[in-house]
């Protein structure tokens, strides 16, 4: 079973959200936030949320910290009863806390640059 650290969620959310704006507390207060819906398991059901949790839960999808599934029960009076679950992506979580900024590679055509000399600069 993958487990997720509150630092886990607090780098992952610092990754993706933090470098839309997103202040350090404000990171910290959500990571806490999420933490305390999961605890020790991987999925919420829906029924316990409030359209508030709701929205904050479809954003938190969009950026990629959760997926949603449903299942599908037969009540004996022939009903079909529909139950929701959000499920947290803990594994994309840790990739998303543990991206490293981008190195300049030999793909790159600016490395190129990179790998010349002041002399070159200073001729032209």
């Amino acid at each position: 079973m993958t487990v997720v650290s509150m630092e886990d969620v607090v780098k992952a959310l610092s990754n993706t959200m933090g470098k839309k704006g997103m202040s350090h507390e404000d990171l910290e207060k959500l990571a806490e936030y999420i933490l305390s819906f999961f605890g020790y398991t991987d999925e919420v059901i829906d029924n316990r949320l409030t359209s508030e949790d709701r929205d904050v839960f479809y954003m938190l999808e969009e950026e990629g910290f959760l997926t949603t599934t449903q299942e599908e029960v037969h009540l004996k009076k022939g009903k079909l009863w529909r139950i929701h679950y959000w499920i947290l992506k803990k594994d994309q979580i840790l990739r998303m806390a543990h991206l490293e900024e981008e190195k300049v590679g030999p793909e790159d055509p600016s490395a190129v640059y990179a790998q010349m000399d002041e002399g070159v600069w200073k001729k032209h």
